[in-house]
């Protein structure tokens, strides 16, 4: 990293919100006890009915932060937003559901001065005081037995793409590549994809995690899942290449489901499949979250999971590439939520 970088490195964190005041009280709170305080905060209120404005207000005296509300157009270009008027030149991006460890900010300083790199991303993991559905949705997002753990946790599949509710820039990437696209779903990958083939290096922080509370029950999280389906398609019609093996897994353990019961009313033996997928994601998720519970809930979590992206993925496979229909997202109005 150039001397100048170093001397000059200061960080602005943007976090575009939409309806949610108590969770961006918890995420202010967190980044109160940062061990590191040369940053500012820029929250960008997206069109919000229930305003975090006065939550805002009142961090103004512990925290360098900024306000402003605009127009509803999703977290992609609200983040652009905040991006052109922040005083930084890293930008530091978060959900605005994330609560962020004492030791982040000065992690990803530290690692920036000792080996630069033009963005990053880290992984998420489940706060303690998350509650329980909270940790199965964790689970089933980051474990191996979902695909979720091809999420932030690991570069060695491919090139790593860093996602929005844990990441950075340089403020010459923002400038090079324009920010977010206005998709409204996969903006992020298509924002790492951006970045990479503007010839930027990405780097994964595995130490600069967030505790990341997602959808907090099984309508938002369904939907959530759908539209990633939908959106890793609508990435593949914009770069072919983009489009892996692996993510087309969900939607393969869809028609394996489906195969498998209407089979198994002649060969019943073929529902041990399913029972011992179930058994593999019920004792992996209790053992690492120590708790019965969670691994049981963990079970509906992971077939959310894996049929919502699966079915979302289909969707959009048939009507994009054998239909040849334009881009299209479903739950077009929830995106947030």
């Amino acid at each position: 990293m150039p001397e100048t970088r170093k001397e000059n490195l200061f960080f602005s964190v943007i976090i575009p919100v939409y309806n949610r005041p108590g969770e961006v009280e918890e995420l202010l709170d967190s980044l109160t006890k940062q061990t590191e305080k040369n940053f500012e905060i820029i929250i960008i209120e997206d069109g919000s009915v229930e305003k975090c404005e006065e939550i805002v207000k009142s961090y103004s005296e512990k925290l360098n932060i900024k306000y402003f509300f605009k127009e509803n157009t999703g977290p992609g270009t609200s983040r652009n937003y905040g991006a052109k008027r922040a005083s930084g030149n890293y930008f530091i991006i978060f959900d605005s559901d994330c609560i962020i460890p004492e030791n982040y900010i000065k992690i990803v300083k530290t690692k920036l001065y000792k080996n630069y790199t033009d963005a990053y991303g880290g992984p998420d993991r489940a706060h303690k005081n998350f509650t329980n559905f909270q940790k199965a949705i964790n689970y089933s997002m980051t474990s191996f037995f979902t695909t979720g753990g091809i999420r932030g946790k690991s570069e060695k599949i491919d090139k790593f793409y860093p996602r929005s509710f844990n990441m950075g820039y340089s403020k010459e990437v923002f400038q090079k590549t324009g920010g977010f696209s206005k998709m409204r779903f996969g903006e992020d990958i298509d924002m790492s994809i951006r970045i990479l083939n503007s010839g930027f290096n990405t780097k994964l922080f595995k130490e600069a995690f967030v505790f990341h509370k997602r959808r907090t029950n099984i309508k938002q999280f369904f939907k959530q899942v759908y539209n990633s389906g939908i959106a890793r398609i609508n990435l593949f019609k914009k770069y072919p290449e983009s489009l892996k093996l692996i993510h087309s897994v969900p939607s393969f353990f869809v028609l394996g489901i489906i195969l498998i019961l209407i089979f198994s009313v002649k060969f019943p033996f073929l529902l041990i499949f399913i029972f011992l997928h179930i058994l593999i994601l019920f004792f992996d998720a209790s053992f690492k979250n120590k708790s019965i519970v969670i691994g049981l809930l963990s079970i509906l979590t992971s077939y959310i999971q894996l049929t919502g992206y699966g079915l979302g993925f289909l969707n959009a496979f048939f009507k994009r590439v054998i239909f040849k229909k334009n881009e299209f997202e479903a739950f077009k109005n929830t995106f947030y939520k």
